[in-house]
């Protein structure tokens, strides 16, 4: 099969977090699974960067997959050229997987595939969610109505858990969805560093209002003596300057004794590394589609801490973490829990069942399937 994916922003463009790493990795199993894969983008790197990638030709970044990065002339995704070559790139194609939904590419993307009846798999990353502090809902609805206008009949959502099913489907109307989860690279082996009595907390992940810093950091003044550890705490990760400078200065008041620090964004070694001295991940996002760094600490054998906005309640049920709510009572209270638990069984037990539900050869498999049935509808 030809898959062309049309997505904003792509590999090495980590600024925007797990969803980058995911479609990267994503499109690597799709080739080694035998696909053709080719991803139209744009060279976007964050509010006021763009990558350093060849803009003029197709770049060839392994086997099996050429990327053609557009260059990005504002805003997050506004590029000219993108529209202008896709036509092209859907004439190749035998399925078209687009990428986000609030962005430049999306409706083009659905109004050309409509006109030249293409199959499509729409995958919103999360972005039909909402939250308390969601900005500018009317103007999302607006741009929704008019995605349905320019949709193709040949049209299937892709989500990645059935929370992120339910909004969607409040959002698109009529159109089907399926779920299949994102896929998680097993680490073949684990070493754990252990602690002299003390309780590594770990968050990871963008620096953004929904992702509920905040709150953990509320909670983390909350805790008490009667941890029997003493607690740490890293903070991993990137966003926009003026809000990250906003939480620095949040962690700034903490006292010193307090072991909070924020260590930037962390990928390859130093990601391994963080992990391997972490005794648990705390998740306190106001929402997620899929919390793809939940899946990663379990794949590291990290218990976590995850909060009821994202879809991870089976912790519970596995016996790998705790699901709660986010708000900092709660957030502390689960903390004090989960210091009195057995850790490291406790990441075992996690360990094993995202190998057996989420890797990626199983995903690869699942989204192939998708791309046959929609390709046949």
């Amino acid at each position: 099969m030809k898959i062309l994916h049309v997505t904003p922003s792509f590999h090495p463009a980590y600024i925007y977090g797990g969803t980058t790493r995911s479609v990267y990795d994503l499109c690597r199993n799709l080739a080694r699974a035998g696909c053709e894969v080719k991803v139209l983008t744009t060279d976007a790197n964050g509010p006021d960067a763009v990558l350093d990638v060849d803009t003029g030709s197709e770049v060839q970044i392994e086997d099996g997959i050429i990327v053609r990065y557009c260059h990005r002339i504002m805003d997050v995704s506004v590029s000219p050229k993108l529209p202008r070559l896709l036509p092209s790139y859907l004439r190749w194609a035998d399925v078209v997987h687009l990428m986000a939904v609030y962005s430049f590419p999306t409706i083009p993307t659905l109004l050309a595939c409509k006109v030249m009846r293409k199959p499509v798999v729409w995958s919103p990353r999360g972005m039909l969610q909402r939250w308390e502090s969601t900005r500018r809902p009317w103007l999302k609805a607006a741009w929704e109505r008019v995605c349905r206008v320019a949709a193709p009949k040949r049209l299937t959502l892709h989500v990645t858990s059935e929370q992120e099913a339910a909004e969607s489907r409040q959002r698109l109307p009529g159109i089907d969805s399926i779920v299949i989860p994102n896929g998680i690279e097993i680490p073949g082996a684990v070493q754990h560093v252990e602690s002299n009595r003390e309780l590594r907390l770990v968050y990871l992940g963008r620096i953004h209002p929904k992702k509920g810093i905040e709150n953990l950091l509320e909670a983390y003044k909350m805790l008490n003596g009667n941890l029997g550890k003493t607690p740490s705490l890293s903070i991993a990760g990137d966003g926009e300057p003026r809000y990250v400078d906003s939480i620095r200065a949040r962690v700034e008041q903490l006292s010193p004794s307090r072991s909070v620090k924020m260590i930037g964004p962390v990928h390859g070694e130093s990601k391994e590394s963080l992990f391997r001295n972490a005794d648990v991940v705390v998740v306190p996002s106001h929402t997620e589609n899929f919390g793809l760094v939940v899946a990663e600490a379990l794949a590291h054998g990290v218990p976590v801490i995850a909060s009821k906005g994202t879809p991870w309640s089976r912790v519970e049920e596995i016996g790998c973490g705790l699901w709660i709510d986010n708000d900092p009572q709660s957030l502390a209270a689960g903390i004090e829990r989960i210091a009195a638990m057995p850790l490291q069984a406790m990441g075992d037990r996690g360990r094993e069942w995202i190998g057996r539900e989420f890797s990626w050869h199983l995903v690869a498999e699942q989204t192939m399937q998708l791309y046959r049935d929609v390709m046949r509808a």
